[in-house]
C-alpha cells in the first residue's frame, strides 16, 4: 500500500506544533463533561461497566441510538459500528470491491477511499472537483464515467478539504442515477450536521437508497475523535454482515468505555452540535475579516459544511515551502494540498478549535502584518 501522506504530515508534525490550524474536527470535550451529561440510566450503564469484548456489531443502545438519532427510517439492525471511520471505510470497500470492477470516486478525497479500490485490484475512474464549480459534485461528469462493469460511486460531503455540501436535490439525481444503474453508492458523511448550509441538510444516503453505505463517526461534527468510535448505516443487512466479517479481521469490536461515552454523547446531539456548531461560526467571522485582510494573499469558496476549508495561496513560494516554514517557524501547522495529491497552491485549514484567534494571530506574525 502506498503512504498515506496526509497521515505521514501530521505524524511528523501534529503533536509538537502547538497550533493546529488544519485540523478537521471539532473542538473536543473532557471525560468528566460528557459523564455530567449521562442520564440516570446512561450512568448506571457507566458506573456498572466492565472492561470486556463488547459485541461486534457495537451495543445494541448505541446501534438504536444513532439510528434514531441520525437516520431516518432506520433502525439498530442498519448499523455497524468500528474502531473509528478509518475502519469503516477500510472494512467496506474491502467488500465492495473486487478485481474487475469499475469504481468512481470524486477528488480531493482522503486517500483511503481512493486507495482500498486500487489494492483490490477495481479500475478506478477519478473525477475532481472544479474550484470555479464552488466544488460542486458534477452529477454529468459522473453520468460520462459510468461503466458496463462499474460497481461503486465513492463520495464524500461536507467536503474534506474544501468544506463544500451536497444538497437534497443534488443528494436525490445521485442516488437517481446509481439506482438506474444498479450502483452502490458509499457516502462519506463524517461531517454533517457541523456547519451552515445555505439549504437544509440533505438526508443520509443510507435512508434514501437502499444500496447506499453511509459512514459517520463521532470524532468530526462531536468533536470526540478520542474515543475511536465509527460506523456504517445501510439498507441491506446481508451487506452489512459481509462487512462485519471483514472486521473480524480487524479491531473484532468495540472500546466498552467509548461506547457508553458515544451513546451518553448522542442522546445530547442538540447540546453538543449547538456548541461546535457556534464555535464554527465565531471562527469562520474571524476568517471571513483575516482573508478580507489578505486578499492579496489567499483566496477560498467559503465553505458551508464541516469545519474545514480549501484556501488557495498565492504568494511566490510553492505552498508546500509556505506550510512548513510557517510550521517551522511559529508552529502553526496547515496542510498542503500535496497531501490530496492535488498539485495546486491549495492548503487546508481547520476553523473547529477555540485557538483560532490565537493561531492566526501568529499567522499574522509570520505574514508581517
Amino acid at each position: 500500500m502506498k503512504p498515506f501522506k496526509l497521515e505521514e504530515y501530521l505524524t511528523q508534525y501534529e503533536f509538537s506544533a502547538p497550533y493546529l490550524l488544519c485540523c478537521s474536527d471539532a473542538e473536543s470535550f473532557g471525560v468528566p463533561e460528557i459523564i455530567a451529561m449521562a442520564g440516570d440510566a446512561e450512568r448506571k450503564l457507566w458506573d456498572n461497566l466492565r472492561l470486556s469484548y463488547t459485541e461486534p456489531y457495537g451495543h445494541p443502545l448505541l446501534r438504536a441510538e444513532i439510528a434514531a438519532s441520525l437516520y431516518p427510517g432506520l433502525g439498530a439492525q442498519n448499523i455497524l459500528c468500528f474502531a473509528g471511520a478509518e475502519e469503516g471505510i477500510f472494512a467496506s470497500l474491502h467488500v465492495l470491491c473486487a478485481p474487475g470492477d469499475h469504481v468512481i470516486v470524486l477528488t480531493p478525497c482522503y486517500q483511503s477511499l481512493l486507495e482500498i479500490p486500487v489494492l483490490k485490484g477495481a479500475q478506478v475512474t477519478t473525477i475532481a472537483l472544479k474550484e470555479e464549480n464552488q466544488w460542486r459534485m458534477d452529477l454529468e461528469a459522473i453520468k460520462g464515467a459510468i461503466q458496463k462493469n462499474t460497481k461503486c460511486i465513492v463520495v464524500n460531503f461536507p467536503h474534506n478539504p474544501t468544506g463544500q455540501v451536497m444538497t437534497g436535490a443534488e443528494l436525490g439525481a445521485l442516488t437517481d442515477l446509481c439506482e438506474a444503474h444498479g450502483l452502490w453508492l458509499f457516502s462519506d458523511e463524517v461531517y454533517r450536521l457541523l456547519g451552515s448550509p445555505k439549504e437544509p441538510w440533505a438526508a443520509p444516503a443510507a435512508s434514501l437508497y437502499p444500496k447506499a453505505i453511509s459512514l459517520g463517526v463521532m470524532s468530526k461534527a462531536f468533536g470526540m475523535a478520542g474515543l475511536r468510535i465509527g460506523w456504517i448505516a445501510c439498507q441491506d443487512q446481508g451487506m452489512l454482515h459481509k462487512i462485519k466479517k471483514m472486521k473480524d479481521y480487524l479491531s473484532i469490536c468495540n472500546s466498552a468505555p467509548a461506547e457508553i461515552l458515544s451513546l451518553i454523547a448522542l442522546k445530547n446531539k442538540a447540546a453538543i452540535l449547538t456548541r461546535n456548531n457556534q464555535i464554527v461560526s465565531d471562527n469562520l467571522k474571524l476568517l471571513d475579516q483575516f482573508f478580507e485582510e489578505h486578499q492579496n494573499l489567499f483566496s477560498w469558496v467559503r465553505p458551508q459544511g464541516g469545519c474545514v476549508g480549501f484556501v488557495k495561496y498565492k504568494g511566490p513560494e510553492p505552498v508546500d515551502d509556505f506550510c512548513k516554514r510557517l510550521v517551522q517557524e511559529k508552529g502553526v501547522l496547515l496542510l498542503p494540498a500535496s497531501v490530496y495529491d492535488h498539485p495546486t497552491q491549495h492548503f487546508r485549514i481547520g476553523f473547529g478549535r477555540r485557538n483560532m484567534k490565537d493561531a492566526l494571530g501568529k499567522l499574522k506574525e509570520f505574514l508581517g502584518t
